[in-house]
C-alpha cells in the first residue's frame, strides 16, 4: 500500500485551492480599473461604444467576482482543518489582517457591484461612475491586505513571541514589512497583464467572428496598449523584487537560479536539469557572470549557493522551472503586446495571424501568475512563516485517506468549474453581437438586467 505524507497531501490541497482562487482576483483587481477607464471615457466623449464596452466587460467582471468568492470560502476552512498551528502561532497577526480585508475591501466590492450592474439609468450618472470607482478601490484594497499578510509570512516583522504566540508590537511594521511594497506592486502589475490579455484575446475572438463594432476594437486596443505599458514596468519591479529576496531569502534565489555552490561571478543558467544527487545542472546552458550582474549589479559579485544553507532550502527543481516559465511567459507577452502597438499604429487592418495569436494567449496571464506564485510560496519552504514557523509544525494530524479523498473532490470540482468558466466566457463573447440592436448606453435599466440574466 502506498503511503503519502499527510503534510504533503495537505500542502497539495491548499495549493489547489489557492491556485484556483487566485485566477479570478487576478482578473477583477485590474479589470475594475479598466471598467472605470471605459466609463470615464464615455463621460468625457459621450461616444456610445465606450458604454457598450463597459457593459460587456461588467458581465465578465461579475462572473469572475462570484467565482472568486466561492473559491475563497474553502480556504478559510483549510486554516482550521489542516493548519491549526498557523492560527495558534500567528493568529494575532493573520486574523486582524484577514478581517481588515473583509471589512474594508470585500464589503465595498459586494455593495457597489450591484450599482454597477443595475444602477445605470436608475441613478444619476455621477453616482454610477462613483460606484465603479469604489469597486475598483475595493479590489485593490483587498489585494493590499492579502498581500500584506502573505508578505509578512515571507519577511515577518513588527512582533514578539510570547509563550509560543506572535504578538504585534507595530502594525505599521507588520503591514509594511520589508517585502510588501515589491510583492504588492508586482501582483497589481500581474493582474493588469492578466486582464489586458483576457480583454484583447476575447475581443480578437469577437473580431474574427465578424463582430467588428467600435466597442470591440477599442477594447482590443485598450488591452494591447495596457499590456505594452505594463510589461516593462513588471520587468523593472521584478528585478527590484529579486534584489529584495536576495537580501531576505537568499536560499530562494539560489534555488531559482540553480546555484548549488557559493561563487563569485556566478553564471546565469538559461536552461538545464537540476540534479540534486550530483548538485549540478545537467545539460546546462549558461551565460558567464550574468547572474552576478543581475543580482549584485557587479561583474564578480558573490552569490550564496545552496551549499551555504545545508538542508534548510526549498526544492530546487520546482523553483528553477517555475521561475523560467514565468520569465519566458513575460518575454512572450512583451513581444506580443509591442507587436500589437506597432500594428495598431500603422492604422491598417490587423493581420489574421496576429488576431489568432491574441485569441491563443487569452489566458497567458494565468500561466505567468501561477508559476510566479508557486516560486514565491514553494520558495518559502520548509517554513510556513519564514524563520518562525515550519510547515510540519503547523499541520494537523488528519488521516491521509481523508485528505486524499477531499483533495480528489476539490480537484474534480475545480476542473469542472474552470472548464465551465472558460466555455462560458467564450460563449458570451460569441453571442455578444446578437445584442447590438440598440446601444447599451441608451438601453433602459430593465433591458440591461435582461441582457445580463440571459448570459
Amino acid at each position: 500500500m502506498i503511503h503519502i505524507d499527510p503534510v504533503v497531501l495537505a500542502r497539495i490541497q491548499f495549493a489547489s485551492n489557492i491556485t484556483f482562487h487566485i485566477l479570478f482576483p487576478a482578473i477583477t483587481i485590474a479589470m475594475a480599473w479598466i471598467l472605470l477607464f471605459f466609463k470615464v471615457r464615455f463621460n468625457i466623449t459621450k461616444q456610445v461604444h465606450w458604454m457598450d464596452a463597459y457593459f460587456f466587460w461588467t458581465k465578465l467582471f461579475a462572473l469572475c467576482f462570484a467565482l472568486g468568492i466561492v473559491s475563497g470560502v474553502t480556504m478559510s476552512f483549510q486554516f482550521g482543518a489542516n493548519w491549526p498551528g498557523f492560527m495558534a502561532t500567528v493568529g494575532n497577526v493573520a486574523g486582524p489582517l484577514l478581517a481588515y480585508e473583509i471589512l474594508t475591501a470585500f464589503f465595498l466590492e459586494a455593495t457597489f457591484l450591484g450599482i454597477m450592474l443595475f444602477g445605470y439609468k436608475r441613478l444619476p450618472n455621477h453616482i454610477h461612475t462613483l460606484a465603479t470607482a469604489i469597486v475598483a478601490i475595493g479590489t485593490t484594497a483587498s489585494a493590499f491586505w492579502i498581500l500584506s499578510l502573505n508578505s509578512w509570512m515571507q519577511t515577518p516583522a513588527g512582533f514578539i513571541m510570547i509563550n509560543g504566540q506572535a504578538h504585534v508590537t507595530s502594525w505599521l511594521a507588520v503591514i509594511f514589512n520589508p517585502s510588501f511594497p515589491y510583492r504588492f506592486v508586482h501582483m497589481l502589475l500581474a493582474s493588469g497583464l492578466t486582464a489586458a490579455f483576457l480583454i484583447s484575446g476575447l475581443s480578437a475572438y469577437r473580431w474574427l467572428r465578424h463582430d467588428q463594432t467600435p466597442d470591440v476594437l477599442i477594447a482590443m486596443k485598450t488591452g494591447v496598449f495596457l499590456a505594452a505599458l505594463i510589461i516593462p514596468l513588471q520587468i523593472i519591479v521584478g528585478d527590484l523584487h529579486g534584489l529584495n529576496t536576495l537580501h531576505y531569502q537568499p536560499q530562494k534565489i539560489a534555488a531559482m537560479e540553480g546555484l548549488w555552490h557559493t561563487r563569485q561571478g556566478a553564471p546565469l543558467v538559461l536552461f538545464g536539469f537540476p540534479n540534486a544527487t550530483t548538485q549540478t545542472n545537467d545539460y546546462a546552458i549558461e551565460i558567464p557572470k550574468l547572474a552576478s550582474i543581475i543580482l549584485t549589479h557587479t561583474l564578480n559579485g558573490e552569490i550564496k549557493g545552496l551549499d551555504a544553507f545545508k538542508d534548510n532550502h526549498p526544492p530546487v527543481g520546482k523553483l528553477f522551472w517555475g521561475f523560467r516559465i514565468m520569465v519566458g511567459t513575460g518575454i512572450l507577452m512583451l513581444v506580443i503586446s509591442w507587436t500589437g502597438v506597432f500594428l495598431f499604429r500603422r492604422k491598417k487592418p490587423l493581420p489574421m495571424v496576429y488576431l489568432q495569436t491574441l485569441v491563443g494567449t487569452t489566458f497567458i496571464g494565468w500561466v505567468a501568475l501561477v508559476s510566479g506564485w508557486y516560486v514565491t510560496e514553494i520558495g518559502r519552504q520548509p517554513w510556513l512563516v519564514y524563520g518562525l514557523l515550519k510547515t510540519t509544525d503547523a499541520a494537523s494530524p488528519v488521516a491521509p485517506l481523508l485528505l486524499g479523498t477531499s483533495l480528489l473532490i476539490y480537484l474534480c470540482a475545480y476542473v469542472v468549474m474552470l472548464f465551465a468558466f472558460i466555455t462560458t466566457v467564450f460563449y458570451i463573447a460569441r453571442h455578444a453581437k446578437d445584442h447590438h440592436k440598440e446601444p447599451l448606453a441608451l438601453a433602459s435599466g430593465e433591458a440591461i438586467v435582461e441582457l445580463i440574466e440571459e448570459h
